[in-house]
């Protein structure tokens, strides 16, 4: 629609909005500006147009963030996936994440990390997941890893402190799987480095293990026995049981099979 179709000339000389009734000009005070006796405004529909852009750029700004945030995040793709609206929040577990969600600032301002323990398949991963996308959506920027990566990015860097100091930055850090690590004295001195390193910044961390608690606690072999002190000086351990959704979900998928 052109402009003089929805303008029209009112009986003081102004402009007004056919549309909305609404003057699309103005006059000056007293005297004018700079010989000009008018100025032009915005009418209703010009507001409305205006922050109906501002809402578009800045949710697209947002999407943009959240969307690059989580690309650093995850390894994996389909961890985007792991959310609290496709998980089964009548299970304690994942309503404690849920609210470590709720309670970020909180979490964030008193240093309270999380470990979650138990045995394999039961959900810890996804958990931490949930808690990380969660999160991300609150544009907390956030990186989830695991030791075996770490120790590989980090083998052929010249500066491995540069590569450490740059996972303390990240708002929240979650360590999947921690115990399926090499062993090595190399390996165990890396990961000290990283934990204690995260612990030093001040800023949450979530560990996710299939060890025991007991073996945690009673660790001692000195290097092991170290980090463990390290990790339980921070995070607050959480047991995570139940079946293995793994076991389950490979059931599942046997029984749809069509027999030979």
């Amino acid at each position: 629609m052109r402009e003089e179709d929805t303008v029209c000339v009112g009986s003081d000389g102004l402009q007004y909005c056919k549309v909305c009734g609404e003057a699309k000009e103005a006059f000056f005070p007293e005297g004018g500006f700079m010989e000009m006796k008018k100025h032009s405004r915005q009418c209703a529909c010009d507001r409305k147009t205006y922050e109906e852009e501002q809402k578009y750029f800045k949710d697209k700004e947002y999407q943009e963030l959240v969307s690059r945030n989580t690309s650093i995040c995850f390894d994996e793709s389909r961890m985007e996936e792991w959310t609290f609206e496709n998980a089964d929040m009548s299970d304690a577990v994942m309503h404690k994440a849920k609210s470590y969600v709720d309670n970020w600032e909180e979490m964030k301002r008193n240093h309270i990390g999380c470990l979650f323990w138990g045995p394999v398949g039961t959900g810890k991963s996804y958990i931490a997941g949930c808690i990380a996308n969660e999160l991300l959506k609150q544009e907390v920027t956030v990186k989830m890893t695991n030791f075996n990566t770490i120790i590989d990015d980090i083998f052929p860097l010249a500066d491995k402190m540069e590569y450490i100091n740059a996972l303390a930055l990240y708002q929240l850090l979650i360590i999947d799987d921690l115990g399926v690590e090499r062993n090595s004295e190399y390996a165990l001195g890396i990961i000290f480095s990283v934990i204690d390193r995260r612990i030093r910044s001040g800023r949450p961390l979530i560990i996710t293990t299939n060890l025991p608690l007991k073996e945690i606690k009673s660790e001692t072999m000195l290097d092991k026995r170290r980090i463990y002190d390290r990790i339980l000086e921070m995070c607050t351990p959480m047991y995570v049981g139940g079946t293995s959704k793994r076991e389950a979900i490979a059931s599942m998928k046997m029984g749809k099979r069509k027999p030979c």
